[in-house]
């Protein structure tokens, strides 16, 4: 439920996130001070071991909001979907 100091977003984690998390994705309401993806990241650290290892390396992990690439400063809006990968190479 969201309430005025909330927002809600859909998470979304691949490759080793979503083994470590154990979840490909999930809905889950904020507090409004989670205002940006650093502090997502870090809000979502504490929630378990397993989101607390996924992220314990966070040169490593990539983030898209909303399908755009993303820095840790980029705003969350309530309803954004953000996503979660390591780095991608290819050629």
């Amino acid at each position: 439920m969201q309430t005025p100091d909330t927002r809600t977003l859909k998470i979304l984690y691949f490759a080793w996130l979503r083994e470590r998390t154990r979840v490909a994705e999930e809905e889950v309401s904020v507090p409004g001070s989670v205002a940006s993806v650093g502090a997502l990241i870090e809000w979502l650290s504490a929630r378990s071991p397993g989101h607390r290892a996924a992220f314990a390396n966070r040169r490593t992990v990539r983030c898209a909001v909303n399908q755009d690439f993303a820095d840790l400063a980029t705003p969350l809006a309530s309803g954004d979907e953000v996503a979660f990968f390591p780095p991608v190479t290819g050629g």
